[in-house]
């Protein structure tokens, strides 16, 4: 039997805090927009329900699903695809076989720049830019005799930028080029040497769980057997492997 990754959330444990999505944002050297705003593959739906004083607001952990029937996959017109699943039910990205023509984006109903609740991040573009790493050049201190310029942070950590997480992938690289498409992939480059994805180990409450679906013993198998799991956009019929079980409403 084949494995399928999936993501379990529980949401009664998650408490909003952001820390999955800066574990994913460090390890996955992801980029600024050219807008000043920040591509998060580990992105949050908020939900608000309700009137004064009768409200209730969620905050829901987004990422990329790993649809099973992924639209983005039919959707790559190159041959061999570019988005394609892999033998563990991973939907991945071949950075080479891209050429950035986003339909895959665009045939993604997880993907919309505005959706029903909210606004997240799950295939991202790469625009070309001027020079998104400009301020590691730059030789100015922060602050007169009081901080370390950016090139000096280069120069100390033989790295542009100096954040950069270098891993090796037979797909992706490290740090995406400009013109192409970029996503979540489970950070396989780490479940290939049998660590979990970051924005798991990262998580303060134990509330994101990897794991092999198809195996019974697994955490991740067993939750959702425990629990009635729910997905995102389940009539779109993409059979998403990210599940949301229980729940946690704060009132306001």
């Amino acid at each position: 039997m084949k494995k399928q990754y999936a993501m379990v959330i529980d949401l009664q444990k998650c408490v909003g805090c952001g820390a999955c999505a800066i574990a994913c944002k460090s390890e996955n050297n992801t980029q600024m927009r050219q807008d000043g705003q920040s591509f998060n593959w580990a992105d949050f739906q908020h939900e608000v329900k309700g009137k004064f004083p009768d409200m209730t607001h969620t905050s829901r952990p987004v990422l990329c699903n790993h649809c099973s029937n992924a639209p983005c996959v039919e959707a790559c017109p190159v041959t061999p695809k570019a988005m394609f699943k892999t033998d563990d039910g991973i939907t991945m990205h071949n950075d080479e076989r891209c050429i950035g023509c986003r339909q895959c984006q665009k045939a993604c109903p997880y993907s919309q720049e505005t959706v029903e609740i909210g606004q997240w991040s799950v295939i991202s573009f790469n625009k070309a830019a001027k020079d998104t790493h400009a301020f590691y050049r730059d030789p100015s201190e922060l602050i007169m005799a009081g901080t370390a310029s950016g090139a000096e942070m280069a120069r100390r950590t033989h790295s542009i930028p100096p954040y950069r997480t270098k891993y090796s992938h037979p797909e992706f690289e490290d740090v995406r080029r400009s013109g192409i498409v970029e996503k979540c992939i489970f950070c396989d480059h780490r479940v290939k040497k049998g660590e979990l994805p970051f924005c798991v180990e990262a998580c303060p409450s134990g509330a994101r769980v990897f794991g092999d679906t198809q195996d019974s013993s697994s955490e991740a198998a067993k939750l959702l057997k425990k629990h009635k799991a729910e997905v995102l956009k389940a009539k779109a019929g993409t059979n998403p492997n990210v599940y949301y079980i229980r729940s946690f409403k704060v009132k306001t």
